[in-house]
């Protein structure tokens, strides 16, 4: 895809520009689309556009940034445009704290899945439908933060077959854990098809944005390349994002429950589903000690 070409028709043109993603590493597929980040100083959520056949979502970015998560993403980024060289700058700084960039993101995540965890266990005793759906986003927050202290940037299209790669150690023995919790290995192209409509329906009303269109595409992908338990992890990852998205709004759209119970391909079993939650939380305690001791 010609970027510079996307950028001029857009009327992107005047900002530093980088172009991020999987689309600059070894890691793309056909399916991938193309982040463009625009450091327009705006804090409008991503547009999807369809251009040359190839999705490409704009990120709106700041120079000022100082979350990790954003910092990472913005790590590495092939320049587009930069007259100014505030970009290269900013580039620069995260290289040098690229280190503990990771750990931040690392430790803000498992602590996002603890919290998750206790949300699981108050949902289960209070009989809150959503008990399962607070589990499977611990599960996903614990990989994210594997992935992070491995210098992996968050790629749900690729987490899963770069966390099976890891060299065995004391913090990645825990993405059995993950394994365990998340339920991959009951993807098949059926509970796919399901899992998928439901993701889309949920991603188009909360993102509202048109990424049900790559989520369709990469479903296509992965399915089509017998990549089953990569499609189910990539379902659940987004469906996690989405629903971290309105978590504070969640007592006033219950009815979302019968959509995210396919969407999550939830567990029903609250025994199982306590377990699953200690499980998580045991890890993230381990790894944070692990941490903090190094």
């Amino acid at each position: 895809m010609d970027v510079k070409k996307f950028i001029a028709e857009n009327g992107l043109s005047g900002f530093p520009i980088g172009l991020g993603g999987c689309r600059i590493s070894d890691l793309s597929f056909n399916s991938c689309d193309y982040d463009v980040f625009v450091f327009d100083e705006k804090s409008e959520p991503e547009t999807i556009h369809k251009f040359d056949d190839d999705f490409v979502i704009i990120h709106h970015a700041s120079l000022s940034e100082t979350n990790s998560e954003k910092l990472l993403q913005y790590d590495q980024l092939e320049i587009i445009d930069d007259e100014s060289w505030e970009l290269r700058m900013l580039l620069s700084k995260i290289k040098e704290k690229r280190n503990s960039l990771f750990s931040d993101f690392a430790k803000n995540c498992l602590i996002e899945s603890q919290f998750c965890c206790q949300k699981t266990k108050e949902a289960i005793q209070t009989g809150d439908a959503f008990a399962p759906c607070w589990q499977k986003c611990a599960s996903y927050y614990l990989a994210n933060a594997i992935s992070s202290i491995n210098h992996q940037r968050p790629s749900p299209s690729h987490m899963l077959d770069l966390l099976r790669k890891l060299e065995k150690n004391s913090i990645n023995e825990h993405i059995s854990i993950v394994t365990q919790t998340i339920g991959f290995e009951r993807a098949t192209p059926t509970l796919l098809e399901r899992m998928l409509k439901s993701t889309i329906g949920f991603s188009d009303l909360v993102e509202k944005n048109g990424h049900s269109q790559i989520i369709q595409q990469k479903h296509d992908f992965f399915v089509n390349n017998s990549m089953l338990s990569d499609c189910y992890f990539y379902l659940g990852y987004v469906n996690k994002e989405n629903f971290v998205k309105i978590k504070n709004n969640l007592s006033r759209q219950q009815d979302l429950i019968h959509i995210l119970k396919v969407a999550f391909d939830v567990e029903a079993d609250s025994n199982l589903l306590q377990q699953q939650s200690d499980l998580v939380q045991k890890s993230c305690n381990e790894i944070l000690e692990i941490l903090s001791s190094a």
